[in-house]
């Protein structure tokens, strides 16, 4: 019935990366490692991880006609990826500027390039996607009202992914697809806003969960994840590894856990399978480079 399992609608932008010692103050300068080029963006990173794993995968996105741009095309050919969808032009190819510190938190300013040009018209335009796809990720790495959009041309049947990040507050239409919404902790409080009542993740993803989704899962990292759902509130327990660089670890935890929900697999078991992605990831350098494969996942 479905031509896919996974249609990402999001970002493709290169990754400048540093590696630093320390991650600098206001008006200080540090030396950092030789710059590494890689391609990313949360769209980009869920669509591969996605097809890393198995999944018949289709991104929806707008890169520039440069040299950024073909090396996102490249990647996501080489990992699978229907780019049948990804518009070309219109703007530069987003970049993101990542700095790695030693303990491999990272932190990432991005500019949105190609991907603040990707509007609701070229949702409505791919049209045919969203009716061959069981379930539909989508981020906030391009313009909300493309999100909106997104929601809007779901086919009957199939399943919403969202993680809001970088987040901001949420139209209710938008809330009331999600099955599930996906936040980490900073996410959750900009979404819960004057609503963040509580002290723990049990706390934010009920009233998360009152706000509208159908279900919520919430990242808490190296204390693995919280699944939220009509059926109740449950702990997923973290999976233990030595950290090297997180980037791109919640856009694999995303991919994997969407794959799973379109297989059949409940909430629960879907994010411990997501948490062993997740922690494959870190395990190596760079975003999508570190993804692992589906034999990777099980081996491990």
């Amino acid at each position: 019935m479905y031509d896919y399992d996974l249609l990402v609608v999001g970002s493709a932008n290169a990754d400048l990366v540093i590696g630093v010692e320390r991650r600098p103050g206001a008006g200080e300068t540090v030396l950092g490692s030789d710059l590494a080029v890689h391609p990313g963006g949360k769209g980009a990173n869920q669509a591969v991880a996605a097809a890393r794993l198995g999944a018949r995968t289709a991104l929806l996105a707008r890169v520039g006609d440069d040299a950024h741009g073909r090396l996102l095309l490249d990647s996501q050919r080489a990992a699978g990826v229907d780019t049948v969808g990804v518009l070309v032009g219109g703007a530069p190819t987003g970049v993101a500027l990542i700095t790695v510190d030693p303990s491999g938190d990272n932190s990432i300013v991005v500019s949105p390039g190609a991907n603040g040009r990707l509007t609701p018209e070229d949702v409505r335009a791919a049209g045919c996607l969203f009716q061959g796809s069981r379930v539909v990720s989508a981020q906030l790495e391009i313009p909300l009202e493309t999100v909106v959009e997104v929601v809007r041309s779901l086919a009957p049947g199939s399943r919403f992914v969202l993680n809001p990040s970088p987040p901001r507050p949420l139209p209710q239409e938008v809330l009331a697809a999600c099955d599930p919404l996906i936040v980490n902790e900073h996410e959750a409080k900009v979404i819960l806003g004057d609503s963040a009542v509580g002290d723990t993740p049990e706390d934010w993803a009920r009233i998360l969960l009152a706000k509208g989704p159908r279900s919520v899962v919430v990242t808490l990292g190296a204390q693995g994840a919280l699944v939220a759902s009509s059926e109740g509130v449950s702990r997923v327990p973290a999976v233990k590894v030595e950290a090297v660089d997180t980037t791109g670890a919640g856009d694999s935890f995303t991919a994997a856990l969407a794959c799973r929900l379109g297989a059949g697999e409940s909430l629960a078991r879907a994010a411990a399978y997501a948490a062993r992605v997740g922690a494959a990831t870190v395990t190596k350098q760079g975003a999508q480079a570190s993804f692992p494969t589906a034999a990777e996942v099980a081996g491990s």
